[in-house]
């Protein structure tokens, strides 16, 4: 049998698109909570993660000084290899990243 896809099509709900604006409007309104927005930082101070209390633990990196082939970028701040050397700004090395 073939399906005309143009033809509007009907649904076995009766009330379905019966609703007048007014009453969808007085639904919109009832549906509206009247209290206010919590703020995120407070709400997630209450949880607590299962293993997070992390007060007893030792760092256990061994941290080393920076290298003679290293340089520290003045812009991001972090420690590369000279070959990431982009250039000198205002007396500064900046790293290829941030250039």
């Amino acid at each position: 049998m073939a399906t005309d896809y143009d033809a509007p099509r009907r649904t076995d709900d009766s009330d379905l698109g019966e609703d007048s604006l007014e009453e969808l409007k007085a639904r919109r309104t009832e549906a509206q909570s009247g209290s206010v927005d919590v703020d995120e930082t407070e709400v997630a101070e209450g949880f607590e993660l299962p293993g997070a209390d992390l007060s007893a633990e030792e760092l256990t990196i061994k941290v080393l000084p920076m290298q003679n082939d290293e340089f520290r970028c003045s812009s991001c701040f972090l420690v590369h290899h000279r070959s990431q050397l982009a250039g000198e700004r205002n007396g500064q090395w900046i790293c290829t990243e941030c250039a």
